[in-house]
């Protein structure tokens, strides 16, 4: 169950990332992590933090609970 709400989570972040027209590397690079663990919570196989969930949502220019709406 969990890994299915991290992945719903992961494809809000790639959603609101492509709407921006924001390549991973770019937003990994914005953010200060590997596009490696961008493509990783995208796909949602880790656990995000929250803070780079803050991160990320500022990067793009949405609010964090945009992301967790599942």
């Amino acid at each position: 169950m969990l890994d299915e709400e991290l992945g719903k989570i992961g494809n809000n972040i790639k959603f609101a990332r492509k709407l921006k027209k924001i390549s991973q590397e770019k937003l990994a690079e914005t953010i200060g992590v590997s596009r490696n663990y961008v493509g990783m919570i995208e796909r949602g196989e880790t656990n995000i933090p929250t803070k780079t969930l803050i991160l990320i949502a500022k990067a793009l220019d949405v609010k964090p609970k945009t992301f967790l709406e599942i």
